[in-house]
């Protein structure tokens, strides 16, 4: 379920809004039937509302968009990438606490 402050990632807009974007992009790669993903959710949302200008937040949902997922390597979900300047230049796979992803946040804001 996204948030007010979480885009939803599209085959169709990932080069404008992740690869062209301004700012870092953290990217919730994810799938319904993902427990682990559901529960990374509220945190992802809370970083959303937290980095707001500072970071673009927003999921892709795997299931949909698979080619776009294939193209980073995308194996395990939940993956968190973060990326700048049109490529991915950290992640963290499965289910972590906020405090380690705020830190891989701050590395990048």
């Amino acid at each position: 379920m996204a948030g007010a402050n979480i885009k939803t990632f599209t085959t169709a807009n990932w080069n404008q809004d992740v690869l062209n974007s301004d700012k870092p992009v953290l990217v919730d790669f994810w799938a319904e039937w993902c427990s682990p993903c559901r529960m990374v959710a509220p945190i992802v949302a809370e970083l959303a509302d937290e980095y707001v200008g500072k970071i673009v937040v927003g999921k892709l949902n795997v299931d949909e968009h698979g080619p776009v997922a294939s193209q980073y390597g995308i194996m395990s979900i939940p993956t968190l990438g973060l990326f700048k300047g049109g490529k991915m230049v950290d992640k963290i796979i499965g289910f972590r606490p906020k405090a380690e992803l705020a830190k891989m946040l701050n590395a990048h804001a």
